[in-house]
């Protein structure tokens, strides 16, 4: 992952605090502290603040340090979401795509009653991953019902969980109701980049419809060196024509 991976996240928050009004964060102190009472820690954790008109962390607790090995001033959003184990990373913008879909259904009276709850692996300083139960709630919302801030807390559960599954829950507060285990509206896949750089070369070549022998002139290799290549990414690509493999690079976004 890579700064992109902030720019996936941040543009689902965006739209969830579109047009939000601001208030001093002196002003919701108080909303955060009792908002932590909701929390039931089981292990080491460590809490923050995310400002997601802005897509950046207002604060994040010296706790961290005993989740990943960093101190809070080495942390900033950019380097906790690409912490995220890269298996576990297309299911957590699946939780959060959901999650948005979610909060916007909601009435603006009831956006403040619910918390998000799910799990992925954070890697620490060591280069291991541990198991973190992350859990979202909203502590600042306008009149809109446009979200503004939100009180974030990470609980080391590695101790807890002998798997990888990944669960997402909506917990609900003052007599609401709580959604467990809930199935994302999408899943969003990675893409693998499963061909060299010389297939990738010959597969752009091909898509600006150049034959084989153009390929083998522009490349400076053989005839049939490009023909094996040609065969080869056929094969990897699961096509069987070069209509259909150009048509699969461009839905894949491998050129």
């Amino acid at each position: 992952m890579n700064t992109n991976s902030l720019k996936v996240v941040t543009n689902i928050w965006s739209k969830i605090a579109k047009n939000a009004t601001t208030k001093e964060l002196e002003k919701i102190e108080i909303e955060i502290y009792k908002k932590m009472l909701n929390f039931f820690q089981v292990g080491d954790f460590a809490y923050m603040i995310l400002n997601l008109s802005t897509a950046k962390l207002e604060y994040i607790s010296e706790e961290i340090e005993k989740l990943n090995g960093y101190k809070n001033s080495e942390c900033d959003l950019d380097f906790l979401i690409n912490s995220i184990h890269p298996d576990d990373f297309p299911h957590f913008i699946s939780f959060e795509s959901t999650s948005l879909n979610f909060f916007l259904e909601l009435p603006v009276e009831k956006m403040m009653k619910y918390k998000i709850r799910y799990n992925y692996r954070l890697r620490t300083k060591s280069g291991e991953y541990k198991k973190v139960l992350q859990q979202i709630m909203p502590i600042q919302v306008d009149e809109k019902g446009n979200m503004l801030r939100t009180f974030v807390i990470l609980t080391d559960i590695s101790h807890l969980k002998d798997n990888h599954k990944m669960k997402l829950s909506y917990i609900g507060f003052d007599g609401e109701p709580s959604y467990v285990d809930v199935k994302p509206l999408e899943t969003f896949e990675p893409t693998e980049n499963v061909l060299t750089n010389r297939e990738h070369e010959i597969l752009l070549l091909l898509s600006q419809s150049k034959t084989t022998k153009q390929i083998s002139e522009h490349l400076c290799i053989s005839v049939n060196t490009v023909a094996t290549h040609r065969k080869n990414i056929l094969k990897k690509t699961k096509t069987h024509n070069v209509l259909e493999l150009v048509k699969k690079a461009i839905d894949k976004g491998w050129i």
